[in-house]
């Protein structure tokens, strides 16, 4: 047992006891437990821990290679470099995602990329809770579309050997790098194993109008739709370019949109994400970082805060996208989406915590903790990260960080 004393939770100061990886009680009155481990969270504060939605986490290994590109130059590049990837090298690129994310105080994790074992691996090895997929990217290649078929049966059977420290999914790339019969039978796959369905959706304004040309004016939206795949176990990444009736769809069958503001940004794919839009439909918007080869980093606070900047921009409205709301999207929205009783500081939720220091210049003001938490300060005033009641990180250390980082530079002489 771990019990955390004189911490503030939403501007008042509680003691949070953490028994068998979940939270036992918070109570505004001093706790006294006998055996205990008990530690002083004066100064401090505390919020559930951060969910990203969407990444491709190895992908550290790429980062800052090709620059200044839309989506289609930099994917048909980075391609030619993902040939070289390997299970070694996945496993330490995912290593290093981890530690990124734990110094920015993420818990879980939804990737979508390849040899899933290893990063499956690497991610439980640090204590982050990952959920790694089988994906489905055939280029409409018959040869590869039964190919995919057999190696995705053969890892999911591998996968019935995993613990509960992980999840498994099913992702289907994109409209434009999987066949019509691959995503039917993927999807289909899926919802008979009970697994999420992982997507890119409407991502760029050329995405967007390809589809309509190849699929009889159908957007990528309606065209998922029309072969039955989109439901409240998808998370559709990006979700960019909808139309009203797409968003009528995504909110009929309660998906899951996952808004990447600096890697669309980045590629110029588009900024006007239809927060308000989907929300009011009744989706479920989360926030995901995407990989660090286009966004450049994995760091969710850093995601929350232009994702509510460019809301209020375009928008023309200071009282977009408010602070409650921002939270809920990099917290209990993703939990709910993973179907993961988390991203919320309530007894019988999972620990999943980050400590905030507020020993410093950025937390001086009478604001709440998180207008400047988000607004203020930077990721490293992260002090103390616990996923399922185990510190990964305490006084901003994470263990075996030098190892990783000599690995990692090792690794990325191999893709050279």
């Amino acid at each position: 047992m771990i019990l955390l004393q004189h911490v503030l939770h939403q501007d008042h100061p509680v003691d949070i006891l953490v028994d068998g990886g979940k939270i036992a009680k918070v109570s505004a009155q001093p706790l006294d437990v006998p055996g205990a481990q008990k530690v002083d969270c004066s100064g401090k504060a505390v919020l559930p821990g951060f969910i990203n939605l969407h990444t491709h986490a190895a992908m550290v290994l790429l980062r800052g290679i090709h620059e200044d590109l839309n989506l289609y130059d930099w994917l048909t590049q980075i391609w030619k470099i993902e040939a070289k990837l390997n299970g070694e090298t996945i496993y330490w690129g995912t290593k290093m995602a981890c530690l990124e994310m734990i110094k920015s105080g993420t818990t879980t994790f939804n990737d979508q990329y390849w040899f899933a074992p290893h990063a499956r691996q690497a991610a439980v090895e640090m204590g982050v809770r990952p959920v790694v997929s089988f994906v489905f990217l055939d280029g409409g290649k018959p040869d590869m579309v039964l190919r995919q078929r057999d190696a995705c049966e053969r890892l999911y059977q591998r996968t019935l050997e995993w613990g509960d420290e992980s999840q498994f999914a099913i992702s289907i790339h994109s409209v434009y790098t999987v066949s019509e019969e691959n995503i039917v039978w993927a999807s289909e796959f899926a919802r008979k194993h009970g697994l999420r369905i992982h997507i890119h959706l409407a991502e760029t304004h050329q995405e967007y109008e390809d589809c309509k040309k190849a699929h009889g004016g159908l957007t990528p939206t309606a065209y998922f739709d029309s072969l039955g795949v989109l439901g409240e176990d998808v998370i559709a990444a990006h979700s960019l370019f909808l139309n009203p009736n797409d968003i009528e769809i995504l909110g009929a069958r309660k998906v899951n949109c996952v808004h990447c503001i600096n890697s669309n940004l980045k590629l110029a794919s588009g900024y006007r994400f239809r927060y308000n839009e989907l929300r009011d439909a009744g989706v479920n918007v989360c926030i995901g970082t995407d990989g660090a080869s286009s966004s450049n980093n994995l760091d969710i606070l850093e995601h929350m805060k232009n994702s509510a900047l460019l809301q209020k921009a375009w928008r023309e409205s200071p009282r977009e996208m408010p602070l409650g709301e921002l939270i809920d999207c990099a917290t209990v929205h993703s939990a709910k989406a993973l179907g993961l009783d988390s991203g919320v500081i309530r007894e019988g939720a999972w620990a999943d915590l980050s400590l905030i220091d507020l020993n410093n210049s950025y937390f001086l003001s009478p604001g709440s903790v998180l207008a400047n938490l988000v607004y203020t300060a930077h990721s490293d005033v992260i002090s103390d990260v616990m996923i399922r009641g185990r510190w990964v990180m305490q006084n901003r250390v994470v263990p075996g960080e030098e190892e990783i980082l000599a690995n990692t530079r090792e690794a990325i002489k191999q893709l050279q």
